[in-house]
């Protein structure tokens, strides 16, 4: 048996939204089919965001503002770090599909190809196993290439010592 999935929003690409799974109901359907289940797209958000993080050779999510102003935001105390897992991630989630929006930063070095082939599987494995959703598409953008010498420049010597 094979659960029906609605959508409480509407969109475009499937249909944007809180995804809910509903099962057959009554005192002879299984249990596990009774009620129904919500999944939000910020859940989805943070399973692809997770699973593409999880790829060697993938530095970090998020377009270069994006990310300025999300290091900025984990500084300041009690503004809250908890966006940095959705990152540059966009997910449009639908009755029984969903689809994945990335922005990347690749390490200097490794195979653009095959790290984008590593997300796109991990992703939709992780996704495709946690929500039961079918994901029609994750589209990669890679935003920049972070170099090894990248870090030095960023943060000056004396930076990050206390005085």
């Amino acid at each position: 048996m094979t659960d029906n999935i609605t959508s409480v929003g509407g969109g475009s690409r499937p249909e944007a939204g809180v995804s809910a799974l509903k099962g057959r109901t009554g005192a002879g359907a299984p249990a596990e089919t009774r009620g129904r289940t919500t999944i939000a797209d910020g859940v989805v958000a943070k399973i692809a965001g997770m699973a593409a993080r999880e790829v060697p050779g993938i530095y970090s999510l998020g377009a270069g503002m994006a990310r300025a102003f999300g290091t900025m935001r984990e500084r300041v105390p009690g503004a809250g770090g908890g966006g940095a897992v959705t990152r540059g991630v966009k997910v449009e989630v639908g009755e029984r599909q969903a689809a994945v929006d990335l922005d990347v930063v690749v390490e200097y070095g490794v195979s653009i190809v095959d790290v984008a082939g590593g997300v796109r599987t991990n992703v939709i494995s992780a996704v495709e196993r946690m929500t039961g959703l079918e994901v029609v598409e994750v589209n990669i953008a890679v935003d920049d290439v972070h170099l090894p010498d990248d870090e030095e420049e960023q943060t000056g010597p004396d930076e990050g010592r206390v005085r």
